[in-house]
């Protein structure tokens, strides 16, 4: 807690309203919900069917699986960039492939920050899908299936609605990690004002120059984490009981 207390302690509450919406600490913020927004989509669309790959597929090495999917949780952010820019850099596995034939490079792009923000944050959200579906009762799905109900069917009337506060949470999470994302970012995409300098990376140049900006920043993205946290407080008590 000293650290936080400390953070706002020092906040410049006084010119707080003005500094917050300056054009620097704006663009920031703009560019930072739009490539948060744009990772949580991609997470959801790739997320959810490995989940349920995870939790419902009998794959040969799923465990193995699972624990490449989660490696982001704990792998420095730094070398998750290193390793995007040698497979989607211009140089790199199929980053050389997309230049050549369609003259599309990833790094130090906007849609690269929203690929390094995906690669860090997609973990959050297939585990708390995985862990909804695991939770979920079969039985419901099973009644669907003797009545007739296809797959497909199945799943988008039964099993998504029953997984959907797993989803929420999951989506929540997956955004305000990406939300927060530094390392990977940087290394991948660079810091190019209006293009790839998020809130994270703003914090970091500000703080070279206008250092009371760098602590306006900080107190918006620590407020983002304890609404975040509030706001699935309930739901983790409710699952450890």
């Amino acid at each position: 807690m000293v650290p936080l207390i400390g953070l706002l302690a020092e906040a410049p509450w006084s010119t707080l309203p003005s500094r917050l919406f300056s054009a620097d600490v704006g663009q920031a913020l703009r560019l930072s919900l739009l490539c948060a927004s744009a990772a949580t989509v991609i997470c959801l669309v790739l997320g959810i069917p490995l989940a349920w790959l995870l939790a419902r597929a009998e794959l040969p090495g799923r465990g193995l699986i699972r624990a490449l999917v989660t490696v982001p949780l704990v792998l420095p952010p730094v070398v998750g960039g290193v390793a995007l820019l040698l497979v989607l850099g211009r140089q790199g596995l199929i980053g050389k492939h997309l230049d050549l034939w369609f003259g599309f490079s990833l790094p130090f792009t906007t849609a690269g920050v929203v690929v390094a923000e995906a690669f860090v944050a997609m973990p959050f959200l297939v585990i708390s899908v995985e862990g909804a579906l695991r939770a979920a009762d079969p039985r419901y799905e099973e009644a669907a299936a003797t009545l007739g109900a296809g797959r497909w069917l199945t799943f988008r009337r039964i099993t998504l609605p029953s997984i959907a506060p797993g989803i929420v949470a999951g989506a929540v999470l997956c955004w305000a990690r990406a939300l927060g994302e530094f390392g990977a970012t940087i290394t991948f995409a660079g810091n190019l004002p209006g293009r790839t300098t998020t809130m994270p990376l703003a914090v970091y140049l500000a703080l070279e120059t206008d250092p009371e900006v760098a602590v306006v920043l900080s107190v918006v993205l620590l407020a983002v984490s304890v609404v975040v946290l509030a706001c699935l407080r309930e739901r983790w008590i409710s699952g450890l009981r």
